[in-house]
C-alpha cells in the first residue's frame, strides 16, 4: 500500500512537472494569465488542503509526501508574487478564491496575499529542497527544529489563520 502511494505521488508529480513546469518557478517576466490562473488556483487548493489537514489532525506532518507537495505549491505561489504587478496580483487573488473552494474569500484574500509575500521573503531553501524531492516522488522529511523551516511554517500558519 505504501509503495502504491509513492507511485501515485510520483505520477501526480510528473504530471504537474510536465504540464505546469512547476519546479521551474515563475519570473516576473513570464507571468501570463494562464500561469497566473494555474498558479493561483493551485496555491488556493494547496492552502485549503493544508488547512483541512491541520483541522483534522491538529498538526502537519512534514514527513508526509502529500503535505510536502502541497507546501511546494504554496511556495511556488508565494514566489510568483515577488515583483508581481497589480494585474497579476489581482488575477492571482481571484484564482486563489476559486482554488480554495472559497475558504479564501474577498474579506481575507488580501491577508492571504500579504502572508504569501511574507513567506516569499523568508529563506525557504530547506523546504524548497524537500518539496522538490517530493514532486519527484522522493520523501525527504524536514524538521521544524531548523530555524528556516520554523520561520516558513510560522508564515504558512499565519496565512492559514487568516483563512479561518
Amino acid at each position: 500500500m505504501k509503495t502504491l502511494k509513492h507511485i501515485a505521488a510520483g505520477l501526480i508529480a510528473m504530471s504537474l512537472l510536465t504540464s505546469c513546469g512547476l519546479l521551474g518557478g515563475l519570473s516576473s517576466s513570464n507571468k501570463t494569465s494562464t500561469s497566473t490562473s494555474s498558479t493561483g488556483f493551485d496555491t488556493g487548493t494547496a492552502l485549503a488542503t493544508i488547512l483541512g489537514v491541520l483541522q483534522n489532525q491538529g498538526s502537519l506532518d512534514l514527513g508526509n509526501l502529500t503535505n510536502l507537495i502541497n507546501l511546494g505549491k504554496i511556495l511556488l505561489g508565494a514566489n510568483s508574487l515577488v515583483d508581481a504587478d497589480q494585474a497579476y496580483t489581482d488575477q492571482f487573488a481571484a484564482d486563489l478564491i476559486k482554488g480554495s473552494n472559497k475558504k479564501i474569500n474577498k474579506s481575507n484574500v488580501n491577508s492571504v496575499i500579504a502572508g504569501l509575500k511574507s513567506l516569499a521573503a523568508t529563506d525557504t531553501s530547506v523546504l524548497n529542497k524537500a518539496t522538490t524531492e517530493a514532486f519527484a516522488g522522493h520523501l525527504v522529511p524536514v524538521s521544524r527544529s531548523d530555524k528556516n523551516v520554523n520561520a516558513n511554517m510560522s508564515a504558512i500558519e499565519g496565512i492559514l489563520k487568516s483563512m479561518q
